[in-house]
């Protein structure tokens, strides 16, 4: 009927940034992160999610965990996802990994973020040496992940791994490990851009693992043969030696709108961060990326 708006598949998905897309500002000093959550309701984003909470100013990463949750009410603005380091092949053991992973899922609970990314390991190297390949490393890997989401559950708090770090970077791996670990709280966060780190098509391992995702970031890239000349500063290498920048969302060639779709297919409805870490000034970037990316949204 006319005047009546067709409801679209994507339409539950809202447009959040990451705390790293303001890396620019934090490094020159000029934003602190507790300011980031006005900066991003400015710009437009629904949500915020923050990276690894430190001590500063005397405080406790836990009183800045609460610092920051009390300013997100004051905006608004909710802080949807807490994103965090770890190893479970180089740590000293499984165990004292997953208990310091215990604490970071308590600083979730604080800032009232209903879900939390945790790395799963950087690969071969150090205490790690010992493995050879990814099978020997999944059950390890699936050990530490299964002891985190069965920690954070009771809480309310969701746990994931995202493809990032090369090494469990492939949508295969990734699939293997959710499985792996066998527990309903788990799945992953899907970095829309990450795969082409593993030299894989974006839109195909999307919908390898779009069933397991628990909170999606939108990343793009600018992309460039191996086979040429390194192009310079801000560029840097896939895993199988292809060059990649990362770029505004819409600007790369990344097929954002594409892999949204095929999110929103497999019934994913949350948050889509953007995650900005190219070289333009990062305000003017976000800006348009989140319109941009609000537009894909609208029209999946």
């Amino acid at each position: 009927m006319a005047g009546i708006k067709k409801r679209g598949v994507g339409e539950n998905m809202k447009v959040s940034v990451s705390s790293y897309s303001f890396s620019q500002l934090r490094g020159k000093g000029a934003a602190s992160p507790l300011e980031l959550i006005g900066l991003a309701k400015g710009i437009g984003f629904e949500a915020i999610e923050y990276t690894d909470i430190a001590p500063s100013d005397g405080r406790t990463a836990r009183e800045n965990a609460a610092l920051l949750r009390e300013e997100s009410e004051k905006q608004g603005l909710p802080i949807i996802c807490y994103t965090v380091g770890a190893d479970f092949l180089n740590a000293a053991s499984v165990e004292q990994e997953a208990q310091r992973l215990f604490e970071q899922v308590e600083i979730a609970k604080i800032l009232g973020a209903p879900t939390m990314r945790h790395d799963a390991t950087r690969g071969f190297g150090g205490s790690a040496a010992k493995y050879s390949h990814f099978a020997q490393a999944l059950p390890v890997l699936a050990q530490g992940c299964r002891l985190v989401t069965e920690y954070a559950a009771p809480l309310g708090i969701g746990t994931m791994v995202e493809n990032h770090g090369y090494f469990c970077q492939d949508s295969a791996r990734v699939a293997a490990l959710v499985g792996e670990v066998g527990h309903p709280n788990f799945g992953t966060l899907v970095d829309l851009g990450n795969f082409l780190c593993a030299d894989e098509a974006p839109n195909q391992a999307v919908g390898n693992v779009a069933a397991f995702a628990k909170h999606v970031h939108a990343k793009d890239f600018h992309v460039k043969s191996g086979a040429g000349d390194a192009p310079g500063e801000g560029w840097f290498r896939s895993r199988g030696g292809n060059w990649l920048r990362g770029a505004i969302i819409g600007h790369g060639e990344v097929p954002v709108r594409q892999c949204l779709g095929v999110l929103a297919a497999a019934g994913y409805e949350g948050y889509v961060s953007i995650e900005f870490e190219g070289m333009e000034d990062c305000q003017a970037a976000l800006r348009i990326g989140c319109e941009n990316l609000r537009r894909y949204i609208d029209n999946i």
